[in-house]
């Protein structure tokens, strides 16, 4: 049993002040009457001072000298991903628990690490899926869990985006292996988020990968999927499209159903169309949204669960294990690039 916390506002700190940080500084602000913010975390002190004097909560150059300063609740990775598990090992080592961006980890043994040291420290572990909370996707949940489609034939994503060098060049951890990983695990996170979440269990993986920018990560790459359900898909992502992000996109075709959510970020339901009509379907315009980020807006309706999970009144829609399901079928993409070969999951048995 996890303790509650129900007679006072939940105390957060944020670690890391970067690019996606301000969704996290915004949902915060729209929690204020559940939740504080009591304490940053950046390595770049000018940041950090930033951070800290807009904020006006005390600013840590160290992790470990935060989580022993300061009585803290919850803490929210905004760090580079390679360093995610070490920070929620030691997090839950001081009894914290952790909220962390996506990718939960680079490497499949490091995520189960995190999950294994948050439940031995008897903490939460969360793991940030704010697009799952985006109305068009809501939507797509709902018709597949009437078993609307019937039997799901073929599923596609595309991922169209762009990044410069430039974007690359902002900080040394961007691009590499160790603590960004490439198109697919970084940028494209999200939507192979879905093909577990949407479709369900994948058996198997196929996996093709190329890289044209000045990093080690690849920037353009295609997966072919089977799920244990028999469907087949793809899954096309690129960071070269020019000149401007144009796409993210999931298209599912099954016996008794068709739909496609396009946009730049899954925003714009496109085609929805059943075999049998439901009341719900005449608010699909509605539901459909201008995006001006391909985050979307959906951290501020993320941090929702996460108070009434931490007040003891639900369950967690991500955490931990639920975020190892995306790690397990991103790391076998990568292996199947690297070998060349089909690669069968789960990847431990």
């Amino acid at each position: 049993m996890f303790p509650s916390i129900t007679d006072r506002k939940i105390r957060i700190a944020i670690v890391g002040c970067g690019r996606i940080s301000k969704n996290h500084f915004g949902a915060i602000e729209k929690h204020a009457e559940s939740i504080e913010l009591v304490a940053v975390c950046d390595i770049d002190a000018k940041v950090l001072e930033r951070h800290a004097e807009q904020y006006q909560v005390p600013g840590y150059q160290y992790f470990e000298e935060m989580l022993k300063a300061e009585q803290l609740d919850l803490v929210v990775l905004c760090t580079p991903s390679g360093i995610h598990p070490d920070q929620a090992v030691l997090a839950a080592k001081y009894k914290v628990h952790v909220m962390t961006e996506k990718p939960m980890a680079t490497r499949w043994q490091d995520g189960v690490r995190m999950v294994r040291a948050c439940d031995e420290a008897n903490v939460r572990l969360f793991v940030v899926k704010q697009n799952r909370r985006n109305t068009t996707l809501q939507l797509l949940k709902r018709a597949i869990g009437e078993k609307r489609f019937g039997k799901i034939h073929m599923v596609h994503l595309n991922v169209f985006w762009t990044r410069p060098q430039e974007y690359y060049d902002q900080a040394k951890w961007r691009g590499t292996w160790e603590f960004d990983g490439g198109a697919f695990m970084n940028q494209a996170s999200h939507y192979v988020d879905l093909l577990d979440w949407l479709i369900g269990p994948v058996d198997k993986v196929q996996a093709m990968m190329s890289t044209t920018r000045d990093i080690e990560v690849e920037d353009t790459g295609v997966l072919n999927l089977r799920w244990r359900s028999g469907a087949l898909g793809s899954m096309s992502v690129t960071m070269l499209t020019y000149p401007k992000n144009m796409e993210g996109s999931i298209t599912i075709l099954g016996e008794k159903g068709t739909v496609r959510v396009g946009g730049v970020a899954v925003n714009d339901i496109q085609h929805w169309e059943f075999d049998e009509p439901r009341d719900y379907d005449e608010h699909i315009q509605t539901a459909n949204y201008e995006t001006t980020s391909v985050y979307g807006f959906g951290h501020p309706v993320y941090y929702k669960n996460v108070i009434e999970v931490m007040r003891g009144e639900t369950d967690p829609e991500t955490d931990g294990r639920e975020g190892l399901k995306s790690l397990e079928l991103l790391i076998a993409a990568y292996l199947s690039a690297r070998d060349g070969n089909t690669v069968s999951l789960p990847l431990e048995y």
